[in-house]
């Protein structure tokens, strides 16, 4: 089982971008030092839910300051981006890490963010597919070119090559964030493993995941990538000598981020959107995850990895929203959960 951070750089009332981005930073730098195995770095664009705007750029500087961790994006969103441009860039962060780096990418959402950056609601609604599909030619291909609705270009050499067929040598591990039947079935017939949302318990992860095998059995892919597909589980996690603790420490913390941060999207139709109760969603998400004991954390982890044949997790361990809270959080994973689940 690995066990990893999910880093969102939240920005709590009160504080300031640099101090979210700063605890951001500080816990990937613990993580390492308590053993855990990874770190996944949210996206998000003119939101205080995460000040992180470019993943990829906030990969590159813990790879920088790591080295041993695994550093990926949850996710690079596809609609805001080339992805020839994002190829690049994860495939220089692929070489020079000596290959840390792991690829998440999504659709995204119907947001301002889509005006902003130019792709308008197609690339949202329709274009992930072509999206994905020439991203994932220049992380394994030596020359692309493209004749898509959205992308058309002459072909061009990958530069540098993430991956070499006469060596063997693979490019950068690319996950797909899934929250519907149409984007279990778009990864599975790429091969590609899945990263599920925190939002969503076992029966229904475990019933992605056998989606996502039926889909993947159709599309040919073969029987060993299958069984061992690499899918990651989001989640929260929260560590105190006493359940009731480890639970009023989120649910007096999260439910104003998650007001103002998830309050303050603006969809770029004007569309109607419905916002979860704060409250509400931060007591499901303590009764979803590892939130209480080590013991009882370790316990459920182990659940869930039996559940749903998940064996990687990245948990948000930064609820507290505060700094010294947060390390010490990461440090319990490290030292009082881990050793049980190994």
């Amino acid at each position: 089982m690995r066990v990893g951070t999910f880093v969102l750089a939240a920005q709590f009332p009160g504080q300031g971008q640099g101090e979210a981005l700063h605890r951001a930073v500080r816990s990937a730098e613990v993580a390492e030092e308590a053993g855990l195995d990874s770190v996944w770095l949210a996206e998000h664009h003119f939101v205080p839910y995460g000040t992180c705007p470019s993943a990829v750029t906030l990969a590159a500087l813990l790879l920088g300051r790591t080295s041993r961790l695994r550093i990926g994006t949850a996710v690079s969103v596809l609609a805001n981006t080339h992805p020839v441009a994002l190829g690049e860039q994860a495939a220089l962060l692929h070489v020079t890490s000596g290959g840390r780096f792991s690829l998440g990418v999504g659709r995204g959402g119907p947001w301002v963010d889509l005006e902003v950056f130019g792709g308008g609601l197609a690339a949202y609604e329709r274009q992930f597919p072509e999206s994905l599909d020439l991203l994932m030619r220049w992380l394994r291909d030596p020359v692309v070119a493209a004749s898509g609705e959205r992308y058309r270009f002459r072909e061009v050499p990958v530069v540098p090559r993430p991956s070499d067929a006469l060596t063997e040598e693979a490019g950068p591990e690319v996950v797909v964030a899934c929250t519907s039947p149409a984007s279990v079935e778009l990864a599975a017939g790429r091969g590609l493993p899945m990263l599920l949302g925190m939002h969503v318990g076992d029966e229904e992860k475990a019933e992605m995941v056998a989606l996502w095998r039926q889909h993947a059995r159709a599309a040919g892919r073969p029987g060993e990538e299958i069984a061992g597909a690499p899918h990651v589980s989001a989640g929260v996690c929260q560590i105190a000598d006493r359940r009731g603790d480890a639970a009023e420490t989120l649910t007096k913390a999260m439910p104003p981020w998650l007001r103002q941060g998830l309050g303050a999207h603006v969809t770029v139709d004007g569309r109607p959107r419905t916002m979860r109760d704060p409250l509400a969603y931060t007591e499901l998400l303590c009764g979803l995850h590892p939130v209480g004991t080590p013991r009882l954390c370790a316990d459920r982890l182990a659940a869930t990895s039996e559940r749903t044949g998940i064996s990687r997790f990245a948990l948000l361990v930064e609820g507290s929203g505060d700094l010294a809270a947060t390390e010490e959080n990461v440090r319990r994973l490290g030292s009082e959960v881990l050793p049980h689940l190994r």
